[in-house]
């Protein structure tokens, strides 16, 4: 079954600019200054307030004719003013493995990419992007390989949640209809070079009166900004996640120059002071397994004694190929070696599922620029991604 693309449908208010304020995306107290501004009474702006965000948040109202609570005037008037109008979902891929991709526009020139993930349990993951671009230049990474644009907004990180539920259907919030049911800030940019924004995003997702996400199923996922990792544990709440790839400082360096300013012993003591950190809450260590470079039994055995002390485990991540990249993937055989010797070492170490290769949504393949590849580049890249799709997957455990 091939990978589909499925043209936006969402629905325009018109075709003219959309000048009006749009609560959609925006926190209570973001409603309640533009409410107090418009000229809500204040002894009722508490109660318009939590109204509109249940509606917006709990419902996924598109049309101010829905929040029935409140009086026709008042909504007619709101409507002049307030837009809940989503951004525009330029494309929209479906893997073969039920994998979806969703190319955003934010605003004129900003785009980025957000992948939902499903799981064989009715559970789903959704990984959503920080920045419009990276400045990290992590050698593997596709990412890397785009100039950072500028940091999203709260706003913005929020809106990739609301589009994912809108197109799966998920309102009213309910455990019943709920797919998507985790959030991982895996997908473009580095979340710790703009905590702040994180930090007000997680406060309307994790709201229980609206789209209610709890924090511990909140995966907040950092290269190594040392300095921000404890601020943001404190801040947050979430689950923490190390994009490690190298247990010693020259290799890192190497693939991942961030190392250079913040090196290991630094990175793994910040680890150790993480909020909350203990055998319920570890922290996760993700590894990109790549051919020769950092597979050998050398190098697990440089990990195991790099995590000692630290409640955590390991996810061994094969290498998604993406145009131009210079890595392969390692073998089956040596990452299932690799994943023995830490398993034995007492390190939880799954081989993670490979998900979207085929429509570039996997680890390490988001990019938002349109690119035009060669002819040539697209048949290496689809023959490598060919080849490791049909490899069975054996998951550990």
């Amino acid at each position: 079954m091939a990978s589909t693309l499925i043209p936006n449908t969402q629905k325009k208010i018109s075709s003219n600019v959309d000048d009006r304020i749009r609560l959609v995306g925006l926190g209570r107290n973001e409603i309640l200054f533009h409410l107090e501004n418009f000229g809500i009474e204040k002894q009722k702006l508490k109660m318009r307030t939590k109204q509109i965000f249940h509606w917006i948040y709990n419902y996924g109202v598109r049309d101010w004719s829905e929040m029935t609570n409140i009086a026709k005037k008042l909504r007619n008037e709101l409507e002049e003013k307030f837009s809940l109008e989503r951004p525009k979902i330029i494309e929209k891929q479906v893997s073969n493995d039920g994998t979806r991709k969703y190319l955003i526009q934010m605003s004129p020139g900003v785009e980025v990419e957000t992948v939902f993930i499903p799981d064989v349990s009715k559970t789903g993951a959704l990984c959503v992007s920080s920045q419009v671009g990276c400045t990290l230049t992590c050698k593997f990474c596709h990412t890397g390989t785009q100039k950072l644009v500028r940091n999203l907004t709260s706003q913005e990180i929020v809106l990739q949640v609301i589009s994912a539920r809108d197109d799966l259907n998920e309102w009213p919030t309910t455990q019943e209809n709920r797919k998507l049911t985790n959030i991982v800030f895996m997908g473009m940019g580095e979340p710790l070079y703009n905590s702040n924004q994180v930090g007000d995003s997680l406060d309307i997702i994790c709201d229980p009166e609206g789209i209610g996400i709890g924090r511990r199923r909140i995966t907040i996922s950092t290269s190594g900004v040392v300095p921000e990792i404890v601020p943001i544990g404190s801040r947050t709440s979430a689950m923490l996640a190390i994009s490690l790839h190298a247990a010693n400082d020259d290799l890192r360096e190497k693939i991942m120059p961030i190392n250079r300013k913040y090196p290991l012993k630094e990175l793994m003591q910040a680890c150790r002071d993480y909020p909350g950190l203990s055998n319920s809450k570890r922290i996760t260590f993700e590894y990109v397994m790549l051919k020769g470079i950092n597979d050998k039994p050398k190098h697990a055995k440089q990990l195991i004694n790099l995590l000692k002390g630290i409640p955590s485990k390991v996810n061994l991540i094969p290498f998604n190929p993406w145009p131009g990249s210079d890595f392969e993937c390692s073998d089956w055989a040596t990452i299932e070696n690799f994943a023995d010797l830490v398993n034995k070492a007492g390190y939880a170490s799954p081989i993670r599922t490979p998900r979207g290769r085929d429509i570039l949504a996997a680890c390490g393949q988001l990019r938002s620029e349109s690119e035009k590849l060669r002819a040539s580049d697209l048949r290496k890249l689809n023959k490598s991604n060919l080849k490791l799709l049909k490899t069975p997957f054996i998951p550990k455990t």
